[in-house]
């Protein structure tokens, strides 16, 4: 029996002039980097980085998500389409972003920003980890906005009904569940840079960020609506199949650390 339930209709435009408007997805999106801007500088100033290179982190970082994400969606969820439509690809204020290219996006594009300033690969992502776990809750928060990516039918008190999509009946709010296990992940991590950053090891918060993003992730998609048409019929949807190589990185990154000595710049 469904107790109550939260009717959910928020317009996902903030305002509008003309045919420019802004949306609270974008502005969310925006504010994630703004604060991993602010807290990277932190991390910069207490080990004494050059503040010139936070610049040029964060905008490898920006075009490393956004075309990450938007490639990931392409070509995880919608291959056919995209690719018999590749201009489309490019369309990305069209909606489809996927988390799991905008890891692999980072990913490919810390690389080469740690090639251009000679700094190793795992202290940088150990660092990065921590601002990209709280842009995953703003990122999240902004699908909450949109009324997109929710979950199944349920008689929890707290189920919400996205009205925007024509649903009438409650359904788990998976954004916020992601949202929240995000944030929490977030301050997990950043205590443990701030307690061992003189004694961390290459890859520790990197290994125990993706373990943990990536399980909440796995086991959220259970309750989740299926993104596309060919997850239906699937034992495993694309999100965990894509979730599972992550999370066997970060136990073994976490192996390989507890043998390395301590972290040298």
């Amino acid at each position: 029996m469904i107790l109550s339930s939260i009717t959910w209709n928020v317009d996902p435009e903030i305002f509008r002039i003309g045919s420019f408007a802004v949306r609270w997805y974008g502005l969310l999106f925006a504010l994630g980097f703004v604060f991993g801007y602010i807290i990277m500088g932190k991390i910069f100033k207490w080990e004494k980085i050059p503040v010139k290179l936070l610049d040029t982190i964060t905008t490898y970082m920006v075009v490393g998500t956004v075309v990450g994400a938007r490639l990931g969606h392409c070509l995880f969820y919608e291959p056919a389409y995209y690719l018999s439509h590749p201009l489309k690809i490019l369309m990305v204020w069209e909606g489809g972003l996927a988390s799991h290219g905008a890891a692999l996006g980072i990913l490919f594009a810390i690389y080469l920003f740690t090639k251009k300033v000679n700094k190793p690969f795992l202290w940088v992502m150990d660092r990065i980890a921590i601002v990209v776990a709280l842009a995953g809750f703003f990122i999240r928060m902004g699908n909450l906005m949109n009324s997109e990516i929710y979950g199944i039918e349920t008689n929890l008190p707290w189920g919400f009904i996205f009205v925007r999509w024509g649903e009438t009946v409650p359904k788990h709010p998976t954004q916020i569940y992601e949202g929240l296990a995000y944030l929490l992940i977030f301050l997990l991590i950043f205590k443990i840079y701030l307690k061992q950053k003189s004694k961390l090891k290459h890859g520790f918060i990197f290994g125990i960020f993706l373990i943990l993003l990536f399980s909440a992730r796995f086991l959220i998609e259970f309750i989740k609506e299926p993104q596309v048409g060919f997850e239906a019929n699937m034992v495993l949807n694309m999100g965990q199949i894509l979730s599972i190589p992550f999370i066997f990185l970060g136990i073994y990154l976490l192996y390989r650390s507890q043998k390395l000595k301590s972290d040298t710049k």
